[in-house]
């Protein structure tokens, strides 16, 4: 069992960065690919990016390749979301996600789920 906490969300303008943290606890939290993902209004939840157990290789979506960063420290049990030169369109609540089985991260199937942070960007 893993539970997990995302914190960091705000209000931003265009242009400016914030950082969201997703704290685990359960064993074993260094053995879980981890994901990011996030809802807008009215839109269906996406993949933001995805990161392995060791935290090699991340992944993004298109639309945020170059501007997020996922990095994890699993001395802490933790996962960031670095998001820099936000846009109103990255305007959505925000969730951390874990599995043991990198696929059903990528597939958005992950078994554990945050509760949300929202980030609100203005223009």
């Amino acid at each position: 069992q893993v539970q997990l906490v995302e914190s960091g969300g705000g209000l931003v303008q265009a242009g400016g960065s914030l950082r969201l943290s997703c704290a685990a606890s359960g064993r074993a939290f260094s053995s879980y690919a981890v994901g990011w993902f996030r809802q807008a209004p009215g839109k269906e939840r996406e993949i933001v990016g995805a990161v392995s157990w060791s935290g090699d290789n991340p992944a993004y979506t298109d639309s945020v390749e170059g501007r997020f960063t996922i990095s994890r420290d699993n001395t802490k049990n933790t996962v960031y979301l670095q998001m820099n030169s936000l846009k109103p369109e990255d305007t959505a609540v925000y969730y951390c996600a874990a599995d043991l089985r990198p696929s059903r991260v990528v597939d958005g199937t992950p078994d554990y789920w945050g509760q949300g942070t929202q980030v609100t960007v203005s223009s």
